[in-house]
């Protein structure tokens, strides 16, 4: 993994150093101090009229109006700079200040409480973390870290599992909701979650935070971020563990006569990660930039499945997942012609090791699953003014996919799988306005992927302001495909009275969607609210089939994938945004989805009907900031886990809802200290059915920092 994250980094500063020798005008002090703050924008794009406020340090209220300035800018919606109110897309932009001021430590943790989205986690931290959103399925919504495409090609759907993933070192999340294949491809069919780390920015400054708590939990973060001349750097060490988990639901304890031991073995995750941002303005007009994140991780687990399988057949279970994750991207940023052209290229490389591994009943030795993707891209905006803008781009990936388990006996038949494709991809945009009245960007893509053949598709997203009112119309169309995955198309296991095989004829799911919604702002823009009306219709989905038949007097059992199934997801999204004082803020967001599907006229699966969630930051004083969020989900459909049926959404999932408050006081330049309480009233709650979630827990420490 290291020899080919090195070469991608070094073929990225080779095409860099070639590029240098172009730009021969030295900076000013003043343009390079611009052009560097212009690095804190993701997939930065520079476009003079945004104004996008340059980072200094003024009074701590100048502080305040800049952050919110900058939380009105949108990169990925249209991968450019655009005010939030001048495009349709339906969005939501996280800040890391909002992170750090509610004590997210994970990202699912985070991304539960945003409008449109459903977060499904198999137990507690480090456990698989499936995201919904908007009724689509998990693997439909497409996650970008700092411009690299990071769904899981190792696993059977192509999800990105979120279950290990923290937040240390994001400086912005944007989640983009409704179909984005008309700019991002593959996978973007539900939407975009676009996040970016970082960057350090004026003196060196280190940091130490410990934190400790509930369910054994110790967390340490160690890191320094900063500039000097040219230079900027921000680099974070984490190591969180995860230690006294129980997720197994009483109930469920009770139906399969638990034993004391069982009902307190328990969870343990350890995860280590790195999290580095390198940039380097080598004159005003270009800058180089390297990003990584490492991940490692260690996830025993006792679970339901491990309690009935002791419970019929006796011994002791337990489950080990290994993950090795390793993301890097390179990019090389150029703007000409006194910002006419403004053009970035990249190459990056991310690859995913897991070792699944079962001791105890049973133990069939462990399974492998690996994959990698190299992914080179361009893209250019071009500046027209009054005009508009155009933007071109193109992109080429090359996926692998490794998957294997040695046979352990005649009952348990081994596998080997190995497979790759390559996508190319050209894409297209033009994004302007008539009178500062109606604004919007159309976009189209053409994908040639080498395994599932091509496709077409596009989004437009207008916003109408209406004069003096304060009132925005905004709509967007657009189509979506989601290919199918490389264990999909070729995934190879054949055994004396059951087989599991690919099908290397499916076909990509298609989207078409469309949203309509309007936004009001009031109290001299204190106050902003608005909903959102959408519907997405979906054919071609793809599912896992069964057949079976008779070999030899018993029954052969055969399972594989075909495009078998369609399905219509609409509902209404609304939220409340209110300043109400200088130091109170109020934010909610309700969420109600209606998802069938169509082939049979029934529920999708863990998609609750309605979601609302309440957040509120306080200041009372300028050291100390308290933090409060209520959480409310309704039932759901799910797959019974007691009993004998395999219907998919025969069982019945509670609603639940939580408290959770968080405060933080900075008692000097060098020491803050930081507390906070999840799940105050102790809701006993499982998403999905037979995974308890964590209940009340107490969490505190201390941040050192120079």
């Amino acid at each position: 993994m290291f020899r080919k994250t090195l070469l991608v980094s070094s073929t990225v500063l080779t095409l860099c150093h070639v590029a240098a020798h172009a730009a021969d005008v030295p900076p000013s002090s003043s343009v390079k101090r611009q052009a560097t703050s212009q690095h804190a924008v993701p997939e930065t794009v520079r476009k003079p009229a945004i104004n996008v406020p340059a980072v200094v340090k003024p009074a701590p209220s100048v502080v305040r109006q800049a952050e919110s300035v900058a939380e009105q800018i949108t990169v990925s919606a249209a991968r450019t700079p655009t005010r939030t109110d001048d495009i349709g897309t339906a969005l939501t932009i996280i800040t890391e200040d909002q992170i750090k001021t509610q004590q997210r430590r994970t990202l699912p943790d985070i991304l539960a409480r945003q409008p449109g989205l459903n977060v499904v986690r198999s137990g507690g931290f480090g456990a698989t973390t499936s995201i919904f959103m908007r009724g689509n399925n998990a693997n439909e919504v497409k996650v970008r870290l700092d411009g690299m495409d990071i769904n899981d090609g190792s696993s059977a759907s192509g999800m990105f599992d979120a279950g290990q993933f923290v937040t240390d070192g994001l400086g912005r999340i944007e989640i983009l909701r409704g179909p984005q294949s008309g700019l991002y491809g593959a996978d973007a069919m539900a939407g975009v979650i676009d996040m970016t780390t970082a960057q350090g920015q004026g003196r060196f400054k280190p940091f130490v935070r410990i934190e400790g708590g509930s369910y054994g939990t110790f967390n340490q973060v160690l890191g320094a971020r900063g500039s000097k001349g040219r230079f900027h750097y921000n680099v974070e060490l984490s190591h969180y563990r995860m230690d006294g988990f129980h997720s197994i639901p009483r109930y469920i304890e009770r139906y399969y006569g638990a034993t004391r031991d069982q009902r307190h073995k328990s969870n343990r995750n350890d995860n280590r990660g790195a999290n580095i941002r390198l940039g380097y303005d080598v004159t005003h007009n270009f800058d180089l930039g390297l990003t990584a994140r490492l991940i490692q991780s260690n996830y025993h687990t006792y679970s339901l499945y491990d309690l009935q399988s002791e419970a019929y057949g006796g011994g002791t279970v337990r489950e080990q997942n290994n993950q090795n994750e390793g993301i890097v991207r390179g990019t090389a940023h150029l703007v000409s012609w006194n910002g006419f052209l403004d053009q970035v290229i990249g190459l990056g490389y991310m690859t995913n090791r897991n070792r699944w591994n079962e001791t105890g009943l049973y133990a069939t030795g462990p399974d492998y699953y690996r994959s990698s993707r190299l992914k080179i891209d361009w893209h250019g905006t071009f500046d027209f003014k009054k005009y508009g803008t155009l933007l071109v781009g193109a992109e080429h990936f090359h996926e692998t996919f490794d998957s294997s388990h040695t046979a352990a006996s005649a009952y348990d038949t081994g596998y080997h799988t190995q497979a790759s494709m390559d996508t190319t991809a050209g894409y297209g945009q033009y994004q302007g306005n008539w009178n500062h009245i109606l604004y919007g960007a159309a976009n189209i893509r053409y994908d040639s992927n080498s395994r599932y053949g091509n496709y077409v598709t596009w989004r437009v997203a207008p916003s109408i302001h209406i004069p003096n009112t304060g009132t925005i119309i905004k709509a967007s169309a657009g189509s979506g495909f989601h290919g199918p995955t490389l264990y999909q198309l070729f995934f190879s296991q054949i055994g004396s009275s059951y087989s599991q095989t690919g099908n290397p004829n499916l076909r990509a799911e298609r989207l078409i969607g469309y949203d309509a919604g309007v936004e009001q702002k009031l109290l001299s823009d204190k106050l902003h609210f608005g909903a959102t009306w959408y519907d997405n219709r979906v054919k071609n989905l793809i599912q896992s089939t069964d057949t079976v038949q008779m070999a030899g007097g018993y029954p052969y059992y055969q399972y594989s994938y075909d495009n078998v199934a369609r399905a219509r997801m609409y509902g209404v999204e609304a939220f409340l945004d209110w300043k109400a004082l200088r130091t109170l803020d109020f934010n909610l967001n309700y969420t109600w989805t209606h998802a069938r599907d169509l082939s049979n006229d029934t529920v999708l699966q863990r998609r609750p009907q309605h979601k609302f969630n309440f957040n509120t930051t306080w200041t009372p004083v300028q050291d100390l900031t308290f933090s409060g969020n209520i959480l409310y989900v309704s039932g759901w459909r799910d797959l019974p886990v007691i009993g004998t049926s395999y219907c998919s959404t025969c069982g019945k999932g509670h609603g639940y809802f939580t408290i959770d408050i968080a405060a933080n006081y900075k008692i000097n330049r060098y020491i803050s200290i930081f507390a906070r309480a999840d799940n105050l009233l102790n809701r006993q709650y499982e998403e999905p059915i037979g995974y308890l979630q964590p209940g009340r827990g107490g969490y505190g420490g201390i941040t050192v920092s120079y």
